[in-house]
């Protein structure tokens, strides 16, 4: 059966091409035209992959990403946005969304990048352990649900994969580039920004005061040490 990924577009021509690429990758597609229609859309059905437009008729893309990730929804969202600015890519990013790409863009590299965030997130629900326990922290890798002191935290996809990470090798130092490799993956190009925007977000999260962070360390010079 081949994955399904959900297309948010409201420009007609720009439908079609991403149908287009995303059929050429054997992957299965619906489309919506606005942010309600994309809401509805994934209300009644389930998907492996949402690509978003930021500039819907009707709302921002990021509000419809705020909205997903609000309820729970932890399906890759990649931003495929005419936007080539900075601000829109971090500000994606740091709703959740787990990769940005601008219009106009190369098939190749967008087929790539969607099949392979994809992969990484299938790859985590048939993570073979059913609950990671590691200090205050659990995270049951069934449901993709992670607790801190028995407290629910939602997490996108990105920061369950970073999260899943740490949790799996407490103590050890990961370098940007080691991140880049386990969480994203050697096709999928991710600058330093980004890192550090799902680094802060999970700092957030689960630090009683992200400025002085317990659990998430900068080590300098180096990378990021998890301490349960």
């Amino acid at each position: 059966m081949s994955d399904k990924v959900l297309i948010v577009d409201d420009d007609p021509a720009v439908l079609k091409l991403l149908e287009k690429v995303m059929h050429s990758n054997d992957l299965e597609t619906t489309v919506a035209d606005s942010g309600l229609a994309a809401l509805n859309c994934i209300k009644n059905h389930t998907y492996d992959m949402i690509l978003m437009d930021v500039m819907l008729g009707d709302m921002e893309g990021f509000e419809v990403i705020k909205k997903l990730r609000g309820q729970g929804i932890q399906t890759p969202v990649m931003i495929v946005s005419g936007r080539n600015e900075d601000y829109d890519s971090l500000y994606g990013l740091s709703l959740g969304a787990d990769d940005y790409i601008t219009k106009p863009f190369r098939p190749l590299v967008l087929g790539a990048k969607v099949k392979a965030l994809i992969r990484r997130y299938k790859n985590q629900v048939l993570d073979s352990s059913d609950i990671l326990e590691c200090g205050p922290f659990s995270y049951n890798t069934s449901t993709m649900r992670f607790y801190n002191k028995g407290e629910e935290i939602v997490l996108s996809s990105k920061e369950s994969s970073l999260m899943l990470l740490f949790l799996k090798h407490p103590g050890q130092v990961y370098t940007k580039e080691m991140i880049y490799e386990h969480v994203w993956g050697n096709s999928v190009a991710v600058d330093d920004n980004a890192i550090m925007v799902y680094i802060n977000r999970l700092r957030g999260k689960i630090e009683e005061d992200r400025q002085k962070p317990a659990h998430i360390v900068t080590v300098r010079g180096l990378g990021y040490r998890f301490i349960p």
